[in-house]
């Protein structure tokens, strides 16, 4: 295990965490856009909580490789629906957000593997 993947790894983590929380704790600007996309209310600690286990999973991953690689895989899928989401909605200004997220997880999931 390389010091760049356990750095990208818990940078990947922590904005998966934040990201995790601030919809959880209902921030405004989380809240406003996802009534601008029509995600129903009842997904929203749903999808918190798999963002958080996401996060979780990926530090998880420094000791147990597949469970990184699997809770990485998870948050990919999740930040795809997402930008396939604000692409519903027609915000298209907006698909570079999920996309900021999904980076550090996928170089988390490279460097993992090139390990």
């Amino acid at each position: 295990m390389s010091v760049a993947h356990v750095v990208v790894t818990l940078v990947a983590a922590a904005m998966a965490g934040y990201s995790a929380g601030a919809l959880l704790f209902r921030a405004q600007w989380v809240v406003q856009a996802l009534t601008d996309y029509s995600v129903p209310r009842s997904w929203w600690t749903w999808l918190g909580a798999a963002k958080a286990a996401g996060a979780a999973g990926l530090v998880a991953g420094l000791f147990v490789p597949v469970v990184g690689f699997l809770a990485g895989s998870g948050l990919v899928l999740y930040f795809a629906g997402a930008v396939v989401t604000v692409i519903r909605a027609r915000w298209y200004t907006h698909i570079p957000f999920p996309l900021v997220y999904a980076a550090p997880v996928v170089g988390a999931m490279v460097l993992g593997l090139a390990a």
